[in-house]
């Protein structure tokens, strides 16, 4: 699982303007910058197959839950809680093979959805921040 994001058009003046538009490219939601709340920590690959990139998440709030309309580089797409989020039973390692070699990973587990590697990092920080 993963959340809207893309490079930095060189017309755009902002990466607050990317996320706008990569959002609203991605799963139809109109963002507004004066429904920005803050950027959280950058995140980076721990993988040095990776490029190495830096992704700079964007918190926005919305006064109510949007319908998402996917273009086709996205599969599927919902929403999630906070309560969920925050709930300890959410929380906690799953393993996962990457590259043939079984692996201990942080995670969120929704149902039938894992959240883990860079998309738990940036899900982490937020919560953490909902928390104090």
């Amino acid at each position: 699982m993963a959340l809207p994001g893309g490079r930095q058009g060189p017309a755009e003046p902002d990466l607050v303007t990317t996320a706008i538009r990569e959002t609203a490219e991605e799963v139809g939601l109109v963002l507004r910058s004066e429904h920005l709340i803050g950027s959280l920590d950058d995140v980076v690959p721990r993988t040095p197959s990776l490029p190495p990139i830096a992704v700079r998440p964007y918190v926005f709030a919305l006064d109510r839950l949007a319908e998402l309309t996917l273009n086709p580089e996205v599969a599927a797409a919902r929403w999630v809680p906070l309560d969920l989020l925050l709930h300890p039973d959410t929380y906690h390692s799953v393993r996962l093979e990457i590259r043939g070699e079984r692996r201990e990973f942080p995670a969120y587990r929704l149902d039938d959805s894992v959240v883990w590697g860079m998309t738990e990092r940036i899900l982490s920080g937020l919560l953490e921040h909902l928390r104090y």
